[in-house]
């Protein structure tokens, strides 16, 4: 059996092919290579969300930043940075993209500069500490959010290219599910280990080992067929921007697309809340660290497959229902902490609220995804996927700041007012068109 027959077999088991019609929205070369393409952006995608995994701003960056006596105020920066980093410019980035007729050499450029970025993040854990290493990490942090960007506005472009419709969830939900099956051999070998504090180059060998993953990934991604696309409609970088701004104006779907995805951040920003809040009822030891490693590996290996072929089917309902758990998991942290406080010091509580929010996020994160790269065509695609990342990220950045609101709230009530918002995002979710 030949490696076409392989892949094709694998293909169809993994997504249970049967409608013929499944190509008709793209090249009819396009879709003899779909089963291989399917594949090798599944491998590569594992590789570069193992990579995000192991090197995850929301658990294991602020654990090595307090490992490294890093300020507290810099340790609060790095969700923002590494989400708004590679969001803000993608909107002057895609009028360089729309001039490159294949696309994936982009997406490889993004994950070789992570690579190096995340790499030396790892040094500056094995050599530097305190003030330095704290500032070090947020300077690499950027770089790496950069390139991070790069690669975002490639990968929905090159996916609308080479996966047919209700196939492109299924790339997101297989690679993170098998990201996640790994994360939780790393966090059971964690909890197993016994030990209470890890060395700093411990954390630095992990970094190191993560950055390589992104070296992987851009191999492997190499080897993607892509025919080559449109090139019209590149130009002045701030020119062509401002210009996009414009289908905010002129194009009501996106509009409210954009809407409800600023409403649904509410899963992502939460987050790191819910370490927080077990650090002041559990503490600070390596089993904590474990526990949440767990949940979030358990949550992507067991829910992203569903979530993804879901998506496929309506991406829309994806966002609903995942908004709805994200704000419903908030609401019950709240009243817990406000009623029965003792509950959230149960060992094993808030790394099982946290496993659910996770499972809420890979939701949120595959539906807007799949519901973007559906919702256009061609180049318009890539307007759409820089637009709203760009704005998007400004949103973000000014609502990273919500950390300020320690001063004057409890942990719990920052979150309640997440789950808010995230609520309304559920109920604008609702409101948008089909895409699928």
């Amino acid at each position: 059996m030949d490696k076409h027959s392989v892949s094709a077999d694998i293909y169809a088991k993994l997504t249970n092919e049967e409608d013929a019609r499944v190509c008709s929205e793209i090249d009819e070369q396009a879709c003899r290579d779909v089963p291989g393409n399917f594949l090798l952006m599944i491998l590569s995608h594992f590789f570069s969300k193992l990579g995000d995994a192991l090197a995850n701003p929301k658990v294991v960056l602020p654990w090595v930043m307090e490992t490294l006596q890093a300020p507290l105020y810099l340790i609060g920066f790095l969700v923002p940075i590494r989400e708004s980093g590679s969001l803000i410019p993608q909107l002057f980035i895609a009028s360089y993209i729309r001039g490159v007729a294949v696309r994936k050499w982009v997406w490889i450029l993004g994950s070789l500069v992570q690579a190096v970025a995340i790499s030396a993040i790892g040094l500056v854990a094995w050599t530097l500490d305190g003030v330095a290493a704290g500032w070090a990490i947020i300077a690499l942090l950027v770089v790496f959010s950069l390139a991070r960007g790069l690669s975002s506005v490639a990968s929905k472009d090159v996916l609308g290219k080479t996966i047919p419709k209700t196939r492109r969830g299924q790339v997101n939900g297989w690679s993170a599910s098998a990201a996640g099956l790994v994360t939780v051999a790393l966090a059971l070998l964690l909890l197993l280990s016994g030990a209470a504090q890890l060395p700093s180059r411990t954390y630095g060998l992990l970094l190191i080992g993560a950055g390589l993953l992104w070296l992987i990934a851009a191999a492997i991604y190499a080897r993607i067929s892509e025919l080559p696309g449109e090139t019209e409609g590149g130009g002045n970088a701030v020119v062509e921007a401002l210009k996009r701004l414009g289908i905010l104006r002129s194009d009501r779907p996106f509009r409210r697309f954009v809407i409800t995805r600023a409403l649904l951040l509410c899963s992502a920003l939460s987050a790191p809340y819910y370490v927080v809040l077990a650090q002041q009822k559990l503490g600070s030891a390596v089993g904590t660290l474990g526990l949440f490693m767990l949940a979030s590996g358990a949550a992507s290996l067991l829910s992203a497959p569903l979530w993804g072929r879901f998506a496929d089917l309506s991406s829309r309902r994806v966002m609903i229902l995942a908004a709805a758990l994200s704000a419903g998991l908030g609401l019950l942290v709240y009243f817990l902490d406000s009623l029965q406080p003792t509950w959230l010091a149960i060992g094993w509580m808030l790394p099982a609220l946290y496993f659910c929010l996770s499972i809420a996020h890979q939701g949120v994160r595959i539906g807007r995804k799949t519901y973007v790269v559906d919702l256009a065509q061609g180049n318009r695609r890539t307007d759409y996927v820089a637009v709203s990342n760009t704005l998007i990220g400004l949103i973000l950045l000014l609502l990273g700041f919500a950390g300020a609101l320690g001063t004057v709230m409890a942990v719990s009530q920052i979150i309640l007012a997440l789950s808010l918002l995230g609520a309304l995002g559920a109920v604008m979710a609702a409101a948008l068109p089909e895409a699928e």
